[in-house]
C-alpha cells in the first residue's frame, strides 16, 4: 500500500458516506448528520494530505496541517483549503456532542435542521 492508494480509499469512504447524509436528513436525525459530516470531512482532508505524500496525524481536525501545505495543491484546490479547514474545525467541535451528548445536552433533542 502507498499514500495514493490509501488516499483513494479515504476518498471512496467519504463518498460512500455522503450517500447516507440525505437519508439521515430526511429522517430528521440531525445529530447523526453532523457526526457523519464530520467523518466525511475528516476522511476527505486526510485523503488530500495522503495524496500529497503527507503523513496524517491521529487526530480529527487536520485543517491546520492542510493549510500549512496548501502550496502542494493546484490553485483551484488551494483556494478552497481555508474554507475546508474552517468547516473541519467547526465539525470537530461538534463531534463528541453530536454522538454521545452530555448530561445537559441530548443530541437528538438539541440539533435542528439549520444545524445539520
Amino acid at each position: 500500500m502507498n499514500n495514493m492508494t490509501l488516499a483513494q480509499s479515504y476518498l471512496r469512504k467519504a463518498s460512500d458516506r455522503l450517500d447516507i447524509l440525505s437519508l439521515l436528513l430526511n429522517k430528521g436525525a440531525y445529530s447523526h448528520v453532523i457526526r457523519e459530516a464530520q467523518e466525511i470531512v475528516e476522511l476527505a482532508l486526510k485523503g488530500m494530505l495522503r495524496s500529497a505524500g503527507i503523513q496524517t496525524p491521529k487526530f480529527h481536525d487536520v485543517g491546520g496541517i492542510l493549510l500549512e501545505h496548501r502550496d502542494k495543491y493546484p490553485e483551484d484546490v488551494a483556494s478552497q483549503i481555508e474554507r475546508s479547514a474552517e468547516i473541519s474545525k467547526r465539525l470537530r467541535k461538534e463531534r463528541g456532542l453530536s454522538f454521545c451528548g452530555d448530561i445537559d445536552f441530548i443530541p437528538t433533542e438539541e440539533y435542528r435542521l439549520e444545524d445539520a
